[in-house]
């Protein structure tokens, strides 16, 4: 901690947010700080897991502003944190029933931010199936995903998941009423955390968890609790680019002779074998992610045309263009409109 002209500086992480209220943990505990006005007006996202630097005048009542944001790594923007190192995808095996597609979303979703995905598939004891089990790890073992398996409610698989949390920021996610709280509570050994059923009329979970919350396991170890969210849509990508979110097409030797092709159902495809050994659910997934970047192609398409028809180049001058309706009529055609109407 710095004293500098009787105003104290020191620096935090923000571990979680309320409104406009940021909690910093610092080497004095926790600060309740809000955003300083040139911050603001920086129009930076200061989120949880973010490293701060802040400013008080008074330690009493442990209160400050920040200053700035350091050492950050990367942000997610959807939940929004700072400083991930890993994702723990929680799906549930049953109640609510498991859904291949959300969890190649949530997938998609790691490798589009390059954050490395450990599946958690909890609530093992009332969904024992060892078929479903075997065909979870048949697609996604094979890939070179980590999988464990856990009951939050029996502390099964818990001593699996400690380790992996060693060390390491992670962010539970996952669909509402998956047992991400329950986790949580059975790796922190408390109740810190509030949890409900999944509701008996619409078979889907209950938000329980309101904001981003970075919880501390140990030293250096934290756990970033977030709201559930299965609405994760590929509508910001081109065709293209989906394909780097599926490890089928890049742990393979071979490459497709077409620079621009899908693999989907294009003649001469080079990849044709490949795919025939892709299981149905993750290759479905990838048609619908493509259909979604498909969408995001052509409203760009549209969007680049409409600015287009707006300009005109002359001599490498980029010109506004004026529409028909607003162009004046030059001399020599209202001369051969008053001829033609002598005529």
């Amino acid at each position: 901690m710095n004293y500098c002209c009787n105003i104290i500086c020191m620096k935090g992480r923000i571990i979680k947010i309320f409104s406009d209220f940021y909690y910093v943990e610092t080497s004095i505990g926790v600060i309740e700080a809000k955003l300083k006005t040139v911050l603001k007006k920086q129009n930076l996202d200061v989120v949880t897991g973010d490293f701060v630097e802040l400013e008080s005048v008074d330690t009493n009542s442990m209160q400050a502003f920040i200053t700035g944001i350091v050492n950050r790594f990367n942000l997610i923007k959807r939940p929004k944190v700072a400083n991930v190192s890993q994702f723990i995808i929680v799906s549930a095996l049953k109640e609510p029933d498991f859904n291949y597609e959300q969890l190649d979303r949530y997938i998609a979703h790691c490798e589009y931010h390059n954050i490395k995905p450990i599946l958690c598939f909890n609530k093992e004891d009332i969904n024992d199936n060892n078929e479903l089990k075997d065909e979870i790890n048949e697609v996604y073992s094979k890939i070179g995903y980590q999988i464990i398996f856990t009951s939050a409610l029996k502390k099964t698989g818990i001593n699996e998941l400690e380790p992996i949390l060693k060390n390491n920021t992670s962010i539970l996610c996952g669909a509402s009423g998956v047992g991400k709280s329950s986790l949580i509570n059975a790796i922190l050994k408390s109740s810190i955390l509030k949890t409900l059923p999944v509701s008996e009329k619409t078979k889907r979970g209950v938000h329980t968890t309101r904001h981003c919350e970075l919880l501390e396991i140990d030293n250096n170890s934290f756990i970033v609790d977030t709201p559930g969210f299965s609405h994760l849509k590929f509508d910001f990508l081109l065709p293209t680019e989906v394909q780097k979110l599926f490890r089928e097409f890049l742990n393979t030797d071979k490459s497709c002779k077409y620079n621009n092709c899908l693999h989907i159902d294009e003649e001469g495809c080079s990849l044709t074998s490949l795919i025939k050994n892709i299981p149905a659910s993750r290759f479905f997934s990838y048609k619908k992610f493509i259909s979604e970047a498909k969408e995001y192609e052509q409203k760009i398409s549209v969007e680049s045309l409409k600015n287009e028809s707006k300009v005109k180049y002359n001599k490498n001058k980029i010109l506004t263009k004026i529409s028909n309706k607003k162009r004046s009529a030059s001399r020599k055609t209202n001369k051969q409109n008053m001829y033609k109407e002598e005529m």
